[in-house]
C-alpha cells in the first residue's frame, strides 16, 4: 500500500484521563511494563484471575504454528467462573442482569437466580441427550434464556454455535450443517420495533434440511402461534423450569472447544471460528476489567450489542459475568417506542459504562443533539466504541454529548477471530485522540507493515498484523485447518521472507500518526486506487462526517475510464438540514469541496447522492459491495444479510432525498 495518503488526516486534539479515574484506575502504566518483561507470564497473572480446578504449569504451548494451546494442562469451567465463584464469595444477591424487554417489561435477575437457571438448563441439555463436546445452535431474541443457554452449554462442555436471530433459515441451516450440531435453543419470537418478530418458523424450515438435529428447544416469549413436532419440539418452560437446580460444574482442559461462531460469508462459505476456554475466558475477562476500568461493586455496564456477535460473547455474557459485573441487558432497537429509549435506559439504571457501534452513534447525532439532551447521563463515566472505526466527528459528539465531556472513550479494535479486545485506549492511562484506537494492549504484538513485511515508520500506513500469539485467539476455522493458515497467516508468515514467525494478518490497513499511534482505516479491501494513489475510504468518510450537514457517510471506489477508479459517496444529513438544500446541487458541490480541503484535490468524489439511509447487515455493518454496485450501474447481488432491503431500492432509483425509512 502507498503512503501517498497514509497521514491525510491529521489530528492533535488528546484528552488525558480525568485525574480522579486515573487514580483509581484498574489497570496503570505498569501493566505495559509488566507485559513488556514478561509477556507470557504477564498473561499467565491475567490467566490467575479465573478459578481453575487444575492449576496450569505451561504457559503456550507453540511448537505447532499457527496453532497455539495457551494454559493446556490446566482445567477450569467457564460457567463455574462466571457465577459459582461469586455465590461462593457470598455475592449471590448482587444483581447480575437488569432486563429490559422491548415493550417496556423487565426482569432483575441475581447471581443466584442465574445459577439456579443454568443449572436447571445444563440438566436439562443432559436430559435432551446434550454431552461435552457435542454441538448447540441457539438462535434467539436479546432476552435472558439466550446467555443462559450460552452459559448451560459451557457448563455441561457442550460447544455451542450461537446464530445472529434475525439471519434466514439458509444462512442457520448452513451454520447447523457445517457445525454438525445435536440440538437448537430458540424461543417463538422476540420484540423488534414494537411488534413481535417470529423465530420458530425460520428454524423450522431450517431443520427440515439438518438430519443431525434431535431436538428444538422453544423458549416462549411473544406467544405467537408455532408449528410443533411431537417427538422433536420441546417448550423451555416444560424441561428446564421442572429441572433440578442442583448441578456441579466439571472441569474441562483449557483448550476444550467454548463454541463456534460464524463470520458472514458474502462470497463464500461462512468460517466457523473456533474459541477454546482458557485462554479466550483469560483474555476476554482481563479486557472487562482493564479496558472498561470495571468495578463490580458500583458499575452498572450495558453493551448495547446482540449475543449473536462475537461483542455479545465477550462483552455481555463472557467478560462481564466472570467479573462479577451488573449490567443491562436490552431487547429491542434504539427507537422504539421513541429516539430516547438508549438514553431513557442508562438514566433509569443508571449506567456507567456503555459500549456501543460507532453506527449508533452516526445515528444518535443524525437524530440530533436535542434527544440525549433531555435525559440525565451524568452516572456515564467510561464511553466505549466498538464494530469499526470512529471518525472523529462521531467520536467528540459522542465524548461531548453522552459523556458530557468527562468520560473516555475508548476505541477497541479487535475480530470474531481475536475473541477479545486487541487495540484500546486504556482509561485510566492513554490521552486519547479523536477516531484513534491509539495503541496495542499490554500483551499484544500489534503492527503495521508494508508489502514487504517491514513495519512502516511514523507517517506511514500498511496492513495491520498480529506478530505474536495471543490467549484469546481463533484456534483454527471449524473442521478447516487449511483454510485456517490460508486465510490468516500465508500473506506475510509461514516461513516465507518472514523467515521462522508466523505473522497474523486481519485483512485491515492501518496507519501510523507521526506520534506512533494507530489508525484502523477498514478492510483493505476497501482501500481505492485513485491516479495511482491509495486512498482508504475510512478516511473520506470521516472527511464527510467532519461537515457539519453530514451525520453519516460511505464511500467506494467506481471503475473509472480516466483515473482508474473514482470516489463516489453516499450521505446521510443531519436533521436539520431543509429538504430543498438537500436535493440542490450546492450542496453536493460543497461537500465535493469540503473533501478537497481536508484531504488534497487527489480525494475529492467523483459523485455525492444524498441519501436517506445506508444498506447495513444487522450488526451495523455497511455492505459497501452494494453501494459499489450502485456506482457501477451493476444488478443487485445477494442481499439476505440486510437489515431493510428496500433502502437499496431507494439508493439504486437514484432518490436524491427523503425521510427515515424504518
Amino acid at each position: 500500500m502507498s503512503d501517498t495518503l497514509a497521514n491525510l488526516l491529521s489530528e492533535t486534539r488528546q484528552f488525558p484521563p480525568p485525574a480522579e479515574l486515573a487514580a483509581a484506575a484498574n489497570v496503570t502504566d505498569a501493566a505495559f511494563e509488566e507485559a513488556k518483561a514478561d509477556r507470557l507470564e504477564f498473561w499467565a497473572a491475567q490467566a490467575r484471575r479465573l478459578h481453575w480446578h487444575r492449576p496450569f504449569a505451561e504457559i503456550l504451548d507453540w511448537s505447532n504454528p499457527p496453532f497455539a494451546k495457551w494454559f493446556a494442562d490446566g482445567q477450569l469451567n467457564v460457567a463455574y467462573n462466571c457465577l459459582d465463584r461469586h455465590i461462593e464469595a457470598g455475592r449471590g444477591s448482587k444483581v447480575a442482569i437488569h432486563w429490559e424487554g422491548e415493550p417496556g417489561d423487565t426482569r432483575t435477575i441475581t447471581y443466584a437466580d442465574l445459577h439456579r437457571t443454568v443449572s436447571q438448563a445444563a440438566n436439562a441439555l443432559t436430559d435432551l441427550g446434550v454431552t461435552a463436546g457435542d454441538r448447540v445452535a441457539i438462535y434467539m431474541p436479546m432476552i435472558p434464556e439466550a446467555a443462559v443457554a450460552m452459559l448451560a452449554c459451557a457448563r455441561i462442555g457442550a460447544t455451542h454455535s450461537v446464530v445472529f436471530g434475525g439471519f434466514s433459515a439458509d444462512a442457520l441451516s448452513g451454520r447447523i450443517q457445517d457445525a454438525d450440531a445435536k440440538v437448537v435453543i430458540t424461543a417463538d419470537g422476540g420484540y423488534r420495533r414494537g411488534k413481535p418478530s417470529a423465530l420458530k418458523p425460520t428454524v423450522d424450515e431450517a431443520v427440515s434440511r439438518c438430519p443431525s438435529i434431535e431436538k428444538v428447544l422453544v423458549v416462549r416469549r411473544t406467544e405467537q402461534e408455532v408449528d410443533w413436532t411431537d417427538g422433536r419440539d420441546v417448550w423451555w418452560h416444560d424441561v428446564v423450569d421442572s429441572a433440578s437446580p442442583e448441578h456441579e460444574a466439571q472441569p474441562f482442559d483449557a483448550e476444550h472447544p467454548l463454541f463456534i461462531l460464524y463470520t458472514s460469508g458474502t462470497t463464500a462459505k461462512p468460517k466457523g471460528i473456533l474459541h477454546t476456554t482458557g485462554g479466550y475466558l483469560t483474555q476476554a475477562s482481563w479486557t472487562t476489567h482493564a479496558v472498561f476500568d470495571l468495578k463490580p461493586d458500583t458499575d452498572v455496564y450495558w453493551c448495547t450489542a446482540d449475543i449473536g456477535w462475537v461483542t455479545g460473547h465477550s462483552y455481555i455474557v463472557y467478560g462481564p459475568l466472570s467479573n462479577g459485573a451488573t449490567q443491562v441487558m436490552y431487547e429491542g432497537t434504539p427507537d422504539t417506542p421513541h429516539r430516547g429509549r438508549f438514553w431513557e435506559i442508562i438514566e433509569k439504571y443508571k449506567v456507567s459504562i456503555l459500549y456501543t457501534a460507532p453506527t449508533a452513534i452516526r445515528t444518535f447525532m443524525k437524530w440530533g443533539d436535542d434527544i440525549p439532551a433531555k435525559f440525565d447521563l451524568s452516572s456515564l463515566r467510561i464511553i466505549g466504541s466498538v464494530g469499526e472505526p470512529i471518525n472523529p466527528e462521531a467520536w467528540m459528539w459522542y465524548r461531548e454529548h453522552i459523556g458530557h465531556n468527562n468520560a473516555p472513550v475508548v476505541d477497541t479494535w479487535w475480530q470474531t477471530e481475536t475473541g477479545a479486545q486487541m487495540i484500546s485506549p486504556l482509561p485510566g492511562v492513554t490521552a486519547a485522540k479523536p477516531g484513534s484506537a491509539m495503541g496495542p494492549l499490554p500483551g499484544i504484538a500489534a503492527d503495521v507493515i508494508d508489502d514487504g513485511g517491514n513495519s512502516v515508520p511514523p507517517g506511514g500506513g500498511g496492513f495491520l498484523v498480529l506478530r505474536e500469539p495471543w490467549p484469546s485467539m481463533l484456534r483454527t476455522i471449524w473442521g478447516d485447518d487449511k483454510r485456517f493458515i490460508e486465510t490468516y497467516w500465508s500473506r506475510f508468515g509461514a516461513g516465507a521472507e518472514a523467515g521462522d514467525e508466523w505473522i497474523y494478518f486481519a485483512g485491515d490497513g492501518a496507519k501510523r500518526d507521526d506520534d506512533g499511534h494507530l489508525w484502523l482505516l477498514g478492510r483493505v479491501d476497501d482501500v481505492m486506487l485513485v491516479s495511482g494513489h491509495n486512498i482508504s475510504t475510512t478516511e473520506v468518510e470521516s472527511a464527510l462526517v467532519s461537515h457539519p450537514k453530514v451525520a453519516e457517510a460511505a464511500v467506494v471506489g467506481a471503475t473509472d475510464p480516466t483515473t482508474g477508479q473514482a470516489i463516489v459517496a453516499f450521505t446521510i444529513l443531519r436533521g436539520d438540514v431543509p429538504e430543498d438544500e438537500a436535493q440542490g446541487d450546492a450542496l453536493a458541490q460543497e461537500l465535493r469541496n469540503h473533501v478537497a480541503k481536508t484531504l488534497g484535490p487527489i480525494a475529492k468524489p467523483r459523485q455525492i447522492m444524498v441519501v436517506p439511509e445506508l444498506p447495513k447487515t444487522r450488526s451495523g455493518k455497511i455492505m459497501r459491495r452494494l453501494l459499489k454496485d450502485v456506482a457501477e450501474n451493476r444488478s443487485l447481488g445477494d442481499v439476505t444479510t440486510l437489515q431493510d432491503s428496500s433502502v437499496m431500492d431507494l439508493i439504486s432509483s437514484g432518490l436524491k432525498t427523503g425521510k427515515d425509512e424504518d
